[in-house]
C-alpha cells in the first residue's frame, strides 16, 4: 500500500509535513482571541457573576467565541 502525503484533498495535510508541525491559521485566531477574552472577561467579570446573567458559564463561552471570531477577522484584514 502506497501512501502519498501530497495528494490534494487529504484531510489535515496542512498540519503535519514530515517531522515539522505547522499550525493552521485557526490556532493563531484562538490564541489572539484568548488574549482578547482575558482582557474582556476581566472588565466584565463583576457584571457576569453579579446575578444579572442567568448562566455565567454560558456567557463566558459565548464571549470567548465572539473574541475568537473578532481575532480571526482582525487576522484576515
Amino acid at each position: 500500500m502506497k501512501f502519498m502525503s501530497n495528494m490534494p484533498g487529504l484531510p489535515l495535510q496542512d498540519l503535519i509535513v514530515g517531522a515539522s508541525v505547522y499550525f493552521p491559521p485557526l490556532f493563531y485566531a484562538v490564541g489572539l482571541g484568548f488574549v482578547i477574552w482575558l482582557i474582556t472577561h476581566r472588565m466584565l467579570r463583576g457584571w457576569i457573576y453579579a446575578g444579572d446573567i442567568w448562566h455565567p458559564l454560558l456567557m463566558d463561552l459565548s464571549l470567548f467565541v465572539i473574541c475568537v471570531s473578532l481575532a480571526l477577522a482582525l487576522l484576515t484584514m
